[in-house]
């Protein structure tokens, strides 16, 4: 059936398909590493009680079976291990079928911890993964020709991220249209990397060509992933060399690297080297992939509507198993940064004296003097709820005491999640938290204290509580 497969995509597929699973071991990997503090039987939000309160049809999970903290982990790390094997390669080792069922799995392990994991999987790049897993699933092995429609499918999913993103930037924050946004970005974004400060303090003209380069890549260019190659090749190099530079500028998860895996499915492998000639797909194959992708299209309904409607939402996903969704990130940029600081002292009665000793975190702002970490792909899920509780307290409004109360009970796989316990020995008998403004330093501020931030206090975020 050469109308249904094209060898020229096949050293394309053959490099997305080891990039993707290794986007789905990172997510695994942190699954299994921060799982028991987040949502873990004695986590701050567990999942035994959401599962009590949410309907089967609005979450599907393997965990509607059986919950506990021993499946959940048996179920992260088969992720990491069978994620690994196919970064090796392995699924091209097994017939067609076995190679589609590979795939399946390891999109429905990680649907079974998205949809359970409440405001920790709130992130767009949790939908956009078991979105493009599941493009994945169709896309066969090196025994057959990459399907055509898959192919197009995939572009239809970059463009989507691409396009959604810019529309909501236009749409959104006026700095976008005034090409100013990158004044700011670079330091109030959610948690900047170590070449954040240096990004921050690039003349104002050079942050204008960013935010101006921006739009034309988020907004032309993904309009050119349709187009005949060697053109759309092209395209797909433009959104490759933009995400790096995200990549380069701060943490954003495995957003960046995502969508570029999503972009070598549009690549013209024949123009770096020729492939292999590759069998005809078997009829079940053609009929189960055209199927399945009509479904698709149909699916995508809501999500154009929502790119052309006036009140444009990000990061939405319309049915539970993350199909098809709509994208963005940024329609608004904080010209300000706020931090919450979390402090502990093993005084029983607070008084004017008292001595509180701050807590570490991977990767968000505290120490001033600590230059910031680069985490990404890795996810730091509570660095991250962190900021959104900074911007408000409605953010944190499920979290944040069982937060501090694990802190107050020395729980050591909360503990786990922080770069630093100043309380070693024993729990601390009281917690507190406080706002503070965080600015880069200037460069002669850097100079003169070695310091990356400048902060000061504004108010307290929550006053000193103890247990009971």
């Amino acid at each position: 059936m050469e109308w249904f497969g094209d060898d020229a995509y096949w050293l394309s597929r053959l490099v997305f398909q080891r990039a993707l699973a290794a986007v789905y071991l990172v997510a695994f990997l942190s699954a299994a590493l921060q799982f028991r503090a987040l949502i873990g039987e004695q986590g701050m939000l567990p999942v035994p009680a959401f599962l009590r309160q949410v309907p089967a049809r609005a979450a599907p999970s393997l965990f509607r079976l059986h919950y506990s903290d021993h499946l959940f982990a048996f179920v992260a790390w088969t992720g990491v291990l069978l994620s690994a094997a196919l970064v090796a390669g392995a699924a091209d080792d097994v017939p067609l079928g076995g190679a589609m069922a590979w795939w399946a799995v390891l999109w429905a392990l990680y649907l079974s911890i998205v949809n359970v994991g409440q405001t920790w999987y709130s992130f767009g790049w949790e939908s956009l993964l078991l979105e493009t897993g599941f493009l994945a699933i169709w896309l066969g092995n090196e025994r057959t020709a990459p399907p055509v429609v898959v192919l197009w499918l995939l572009r239809w999913t970059l463009f989507r991220v691409e396009f959604g993103a810019g529309l909501i930037k236009l749409r959104g924050d006026r700095c976008w249209r005034e090409l100013t946004c990158l004044y700011y970005h670079h330091e109030t974004q959610p948690m900047p990397g170590p070449l954040s400060w240096y990004f921050h303090h690039l003349p104002k003209p050079a942050h204008r060509v960013e935010a101006g380069a921006n739009h034309v890549v988020q907004l032309l260019v993904p309009v050119l992933l349709f187009t005949p190659q060697p053109v759309a090749s092209i395209a797909a190099a433009l959104i490759v060399v933009t995400q790096l530079w995200l990549v380069l500028s701060g943490n954003f998860a495995w957003l960046n690297w995502l969508t570029i895996v999503l972009a070598l499915p549009a690549v013209d492998g024949s123009l770096i080297v020729d492939g292999p000639e590759l069998s005809r797909a078997p009829l079940w194959y053609a009929v189960v992939v055209l199927a399945v992708s009509a479904g698709l299209l149909a699916l995508s309904y809501r999500p154009v509507r929502n790119l052309f409607s006036r009140y444009q939402a990000m990061n939405r996903s319309y049915d539970p198993f993350h199909l098809v969704n709509s994208y963005g990130a940024f329609g608004t940029v904080g010209r300000v940064r706020y931090e919450i600081v979390i402090e502990g002292t093993d005084e029983r009665v607070a008084h004017a004296g008292t001595v509180w000793r701050e807590y570490g975190f991977k990767g968000k702002p505290g120490d001033v003097r600590r230059l910031p970490r680069q985490f990404a792909p890795y996810h730091l899920r509570l660095d991250w709820l962190m900021w959104f509780a900074a911007l408000s307290p409605a953010y944190a409004r499920s979290w944040f005491l069982p937060f501090v109360e694990r802190l107050l009970e020395g729980d050591r796989d909360t503990l786990r999640l922080l770069a630093r316990n100043p309380f070693p020995d024993a729990p601390p008998a009281q917690v507190r938290a406080r706002l503070y403004h965080y600015r880069f330093t200037t460069r002669q501020e850097r100079r003169q204290t070695g310091a990356w931030w400048h902060r000061t206090a504004v108010r307290d975020f929550l006053a000193p509580m103890r247990l009971h």
